[in-house]
Formats: structure tokens, C-alpha cells, sequence
């Protein structure tokens, strides 16, 4: 008897694309002899959404496995049908098994998943025949001190940032790189990011884009009163630290992928450094990151004739 193969389906289910997106996955790849599964949560969520909208849910009945506790070690796939945000989710629940994600983009950019909408049967086809590659993505550890006592820790896939936690009040800041201070300033917040999180929130705040294969960290100032305020690109060896200084006006809040969030009284210090656990991500084509880029970021290249036209 063939031993089973599970796949692990996390969709956004609040949106109809995304649901119907789900209940063909789980179709074909039933078709195929692999066994999808969810959690129980999200199954709840996908019925009643399709019962709301008078939509026959009755697949759901063939599919016993659905809702079933499977252990994070015998999953072999995550596909993840939404945006960004919903891979971060799923980062999330396969954070211990560290199971490969493989994003079909529902959202808008969609910078994480490898496969767009139209893209869903050729994807599925692709797990059914194992046909896929798997990336390492490095990750942030990351904690919370207070009175140098350790009250909180957490993990982030992008970036952890720290922000002011009323929109009024600036937030005073100390900076640290390696155990030695670098500036202190007032401003809206600190964002301290890997490769992956280039192109997300430090993206937005002005900070580089890099390269996925470079092992780094970032550290972009957010709306900083500061002469030395500009991104920075640091060893991933390194040991990141904001403080909140005893003289801010203001509170903070420490936010990991948007997801997971911590209050920072006056006098808190969060240290971020690189994690030994990793996000796997299943990609389907070997190209390079430039291709990625222009065709997230909908760039324009025409014109473009390249090295052979030009004799190099």
C-alpha cells in the first residue's frame, strides 16, 4: 500500500477567489491520489463561507481528512492559495517542521508566492510529481528585555519592527549594533529585516532591495529626526538592538510580519539576530532574482537588448 501523501492547504478565507481557489486544489489533487488537509479552523471558515453564499460544500464531506490533526512531520507541502500575508501565516503554523511553502498569489504583489492564479493546476501537477525546488530563507530571532529580565520571545520571516505605539507621540530610541551603541533619536519606529523582508515593509520605508542570496540583515529608521538615519546593511553575525530610552514621550510596540505584536514600556530592549531555523520555500523555476523583481514590480524593460546584441 502507497503510504499517504499529505498537503497542507492555509487560504485566505475571507475572500472568494481565495476559497474557490481551495475547493479546486483540494479537487485535483484528490484526483491524484495525494490527501490535502487543513486545519480545523480554516475548514469552518470555508464551509460557512460557501453555505453563506448558497454554494454545495459536499467535496468537504468526501475529503475525511480534512479537519484531521495531521502531525507537522508527515506533511510533505504547504500550498498557500492568498497574498503575502497569508504565507506569513503559514509560516507560522509549519514554524517547528520547517515544511516547504509554496504560494499561489491571490493579493496583489505577492512577492513570496511562486505561482499566480491562472498557475494553480500546472502548480498542482507540479507537487503531484514532486517536480519543485526548495529554498532556504533565513529568519529573525527575536526578544523582548525589560529590566534585563527576558519577557517575551518570537521569530519573524521579514522583519521586526519596533514603532511608537500612539500616532501623537514620537518615540526616543538608542540604536546598538554588536553590543555598542550607534546614535539615539527620536522617530516613528526601527525596522530590522532580512533579504526576504527587503521587499516588503523596509521596501516601503526607503530601505534597499536585497538580493535573496546575500546573507544580511537590515536596519531602516522609520521617519527618523536624526542626521544619521539611513538604512544600513549589517552582518548577519551581528547582534541588532533598539532600546526605548527613558526620556521618550511615548510608549512602543514591537510587531514580527505584521502578525505577532508585544507592548515596550519605557526602558524595553529588543534584540533581533539571525535564526538557526529557516522558512523553506517550493519554487517551481530556477531564475534569477532580477526576473523576480521585474515581474513583481511590473518593470519597465523594453528596449532592453542584452550582451549578444551588443558583442559582449
Amino acid at each position: 500500500m502507497a503510504e499517504k501523501r499529505y498537503v497542507l492547504l492555509v487560504a485566505h478565507t475571507g475572500r472568494l477567489e481565495a476559497v474557490t481557489a481551495a475547493v479546486e486544489a483540494v479537487e485535483q489533487l484528490v484526483a491524484a491520489g495525494l490527501v490535502p488537509v487543513m486545519n480545523s479552523e480554516q475548514l469552518v471558515e470555508i464551509r460557512e463561507f460557501l453555505q453563506a453564499r448558497g454554494t454545495n460544500t459536499d467535496f468537504l464531506k468526501s475529503v475525511l481528512e480534512l479537519g484531521v490533526v495531521i502531525p507537522e512531520q508527515d506533511l510533505e507541502l504547504v500550498m498557500v492559495l492568498g497574498g503575502d500575508g497569508t504565507i506569513l501565516k503559514a509560516a507560522e503554523i509549519v514554524r517547528e517542521s520547517a515544511t516547504p511553502l509554496m504560494g499561489i498569489n491571490l493579493g496583489h504583489v505577492g512577492f513570496l508566492a511562486e505561482s499566480e492564479r491562472e498557475g494553480l493546476s500546472h502548480a498542482v501537477a507540479r507537487v503531484v510529481a514532486k517536480d519543485y525546488l526548495v529554498k532556504e530563507r533565513f529568519t529573525l530571532d527575536v526578544r523582548v528585555l525589560v529590566g534585563g529580565k527576558e519577557v517575551y520571545r518570537t521569530w519573524a520571516l521579514n522583519e521586526a519592527t519596533v514603532e511608537k505605539s500612539a500616532a501623537e507621540r514620537m518615540l526616543e530610541v538608542v540604536v546598538e549594533i554588536d553590543r555598542r551603541p550607534l546614535s539615539s533619536f527620536g522617530c516613528d519606529g526601527i525596522i530590522m529585516a532580512t533579504p526576504t523582508g527587503s521587499t516588503a515593509y523596509a521596501f516601503s520605508a526607503g530601505g534597499p532591495v536585497v538580493w535573496p542570496s546575500v546573507d544580511a540583515m537590515l536596519m531602516v529608521p522609520l521617519s527618523a529626526h536624526a542626521l544619521f538615519s539611513r538604512p544600513m546593511v549589517i552582518s548577519p553575525r551581528s547582534l541588532l538592538a533598539v532600546e526605548v530610552m527613558d526620556r521618550s514621550a511615548g510608549t512602543g510596540v514591537l510587531w514580527c510580519d505584521g502578525r505577532r505584536t508585544h507592548d515596550l514600556p519605557v526602558g524595553a530592549r529588543v534584540e533581533v539576530s539571525k535564526s538557526a531555523k529557516s522558512v523553506r520555500l517550493a519554487r517551481l523555476r530556477q531564475g534569477p532574482f532580477t526576473d523576480r523583481l521585474v515581474r513583481k514590480f511590473s518593470l519597465p524593460v523594453t528596449g532592453w537588448r542584452g550582451p549578444e546584441s551588443t558583442g559582449q
